[in-house]
C-alpha cells in the first residue's frame, strides 16, 4: 500500500490567522500588541531589556523592562524563569536565552506559552510568535494575510 492511499484523520481548524496578528498577553497588562507568526522559528521572543536575574523563594526570577503600546515609558516586570535555553538569534548565531511562560491572548483563543526574552531593538515587532505557541492550538497560518483577527486593519 502506498501513502498516498491511507486514509488519514481529519483535523479540526479553528481558524486562519495571518502571518502578522495582533496578541494579548494579560499578565504584562498587553491587550493589543502587534505580533509576527514566525513559523520559521521555534521559540517566541519578546522584547525585554535591562533583565536581571535574582532569587525569590528559593527560585530564580528576572525583572526587566518592557514599553506596553501606546505608552512612552517602558515599565519594570518580574516573572519567574522556566528555563534557560540556547536560541539562534536572527543572525544565525546562539544566544543562552531566559525562557518565561505567560498567558497568549489570539483572538478568542487563550493558552499558556513559553517566551525567550531577547533584545529586539533593531527588529520591527517586539515580539514574534514561534511555532509551539501555535501548535496543536487548531489554527493555520496565512502567509499573505494580515490582521485577520482584526477586521478594521486589513493587508
Amino acid at each position: 500500500m502506498d501513502r498516498s492511499s491511507k486514509k488519514r484523520s481529519p483535523s479540526k481548524v479553528d481558524g486562519i490567522i495571518g502571518w502578522r496578528e495582533y496578541i494579548g498577553l494579560p499578565e504584562f497588562g498587553i491587550s493589543k500588541l502587534p505580533a509576527k507568526i514566525d513559523t520559521g522559528a521555534r521559540t517566541s521572543a519578546l522584547h525585554a531589556v535591562n533583565q536581571e536575574v535574582f532569587n525569590r523563594d528559593d527560585e530564580q526570577w528576572v525583572s526587566f523592562w518592557l514599553k506596553r503600546p501606546g505608552q512612552s515609558k517602558a515599565e519594570r516586570f518580574e516573572t519567574q524563569i522556566v528555563d534557560r535555553r540556547k536560541i539562534k538569534n536572527t543572525s544565525g548565531d546562539q544566544e543562552l536565552r531566559l525562557i518565561i511562560h505567560t498567558t497568549l491572548l489570539l483572538g478568542a483563543h487563550k493558552w499558556s506559552i513559553d517566551i525567550s526574552l531577547a533584545d529586539r531593538e533593531k527588529m520591527e515587532f517586539d515580539i514574534i510568535l514561534g511555532r509551539t505557541a501555535i501548535r496543536g492550538k487548531s489554527v493555520l497560518v496565512h502567509p499573505g494575510r494580515s490582521f485577520i483577527l482584526n477586521p478594521k486593519k486589513r493587508d
